[in-house]
């Protein structure tokens, strides 16, 4: 399937106000799926929040097997939540780690979730060890399997940094996890929206990502997959009466499902928007997303190359729409600025965002930018032309 762009720019109002190159962070939606928050707003503003809910019950029940289809998990294998760092969370706290567990993680952890296995090692024991990289920047298998002994109860790696470019061996780790029989812990959240995602040939037995960013769904909206298998065996951290009915004075009974880790209050006027955003990548197609976000990424990494002094600082061997680089002589948040002022959006990471990956190479605060399939080749070129002119 050929992608049309010229249909998809105009289902994308935001093309006609700003040059967005920042998928990464939260991308353009397309009308619809702004269209299909609005109206249920609008809905609960005319019959009040629980009748819109009522009525529009079978629609927003059909989100969880709309999730289910995007990343090949089974709808009760699924659970909506507000963002894909609460989604991690649930998954990561309702894990009963003791002191002297071990778990492995990866030099590009992104910070949200580097720093809740600190609070676990200062609260709980456990021990935290990262698999070094091999020289490429990916995690070095190799040196996952000699890690692996009998106190390893968890791999909780992300997938996608936050900036570098790096698509790290996800569905490889899911066979040495699998093959140890270890719990492993997927944070895709930069994953899904701009690759074919499916949790049964990665591995994973967790998966946790966002709406906002290449699903170009709203902000306020994420979800986490538990595999069956496990459901029954996690208490989460929290609970109230929708994960866990109260069924006699002393007792109450934990949902089947990965239900579990809601909650009964939900933004559902932002479901009905994911719901739309997971549809239209679907209906363009995962591969199709990739290959032209991917070739983007690749057309400017490529066109960088005409700017005195600048570097690509992508690591890996694989490389996804996602592009970090650095120019000697400009600052990259008063460039960013500059840029945003003439209506192209790009950002900017900061060595904190990952740190340990920062540490080991050396990055400063670098650009930060990421194509996504709405855009063009002429939006990449105003991009660096706009780059070379900064003083």
């Amino acid at each position: 399937m050929t992608i049309d762009i010229d249909k998809i720019r105009a289902e994308t109002p935001g093309v006609n106000h700003v040059t967005h190159l920042l998928a990464s962070g939260s991308s353009l939606m397309p009308q619809s799926v702004v269209d299909a928050v609005v109206d249920y707003t609008l809905l609960e503003a005319k019959i009040g929040g629980y009748e819109a809910h009522a009525q529009c019950a079978d629609k927003l029940d059909a989100i969880y097997d709309q999730v289910g289809r995007l990343i090949g998990a089974k709808r009760h294998e699924i659970a909506l939540l507000e963002n894909a760092t609460a989604a991690w969370c649930h998954a990561f706290y309702a894990l009963p780690l003791k002191a002297g567990d071990r778990i492995l993680t990866c030099e590009a952890e992104y910070a949200a979730n580097y720093v809740a296995f600190l609070q676990r090692a200062n609260r709980d024991g456990i021990i935290i060890d990262v698999i070094p990289s091999d020289p490429s920047g990916a995690l070095d298998l190799g040196a996952l399997e000699t890690m692996i002994d009998e106190r390893v109860t968890l791999i909780a790696i992300t997938w996608i940094p936050t900036n570098g470019g790096l698509v790290n061996p996800a569905a490889e780790v899911g066979k040495i996890a699998k093959r140890h029989t270890i719990t492993y812990l997927l944070d895709a959240c930069q994953a899904v929206g701009q690759m074919p995602v499916n949790v049964h040939d990665l591995g994973c037995d967790f998966l946790s990502a966002t709406g906002r960013k290449f699903l170009r769904g709203p902000r306020g909206t994420g979800f986490l997959y538990v595999a069956e298998a496990l459901i029954d065996t996690l208490e989460p951290i929290v609970i109230d009466h929708f994960a866990a009915p109260w069924v006699a004075t002393n007792e109450y009974e934990l949902r089947p499902d990965a239900r579990r880790f809601e909650n009964w209050e939900n933004a559902y006027a932002l479901r009905a928007g994911l719901g739309v955003a997971i549809d239209y990548a679907l209906k363009i197609g995962m591969e199709n997303i990739q290959e032209r976000a991917w070739g983007l990424a690749k057309y400017l990494r490529q066109s960088l190359s005409e700017i005195p002094g600048a570097s690509v600082l992508d690591a890996g061997t694989e490389h996804c729409a996602i592009v970090s680089f650095s120019i000697d002589r400009l600052n990259p948040d008063k460039a960013v600025a500059d840029l945003k002022a003439k209506n192209i959006m790009i950002g900017t990471s900061t060595p904190s965002s990952t740190l340990l990956d920062a540490q080991s190479r050396n990055l400063p605060t670098v650009f930060r930018a990421a194509p996504h399939y709405f855009n063009t080749e002429n939006e990449i070129d105003l991009l660096v032309s706009e780059l070379k002119a900064i003083k």
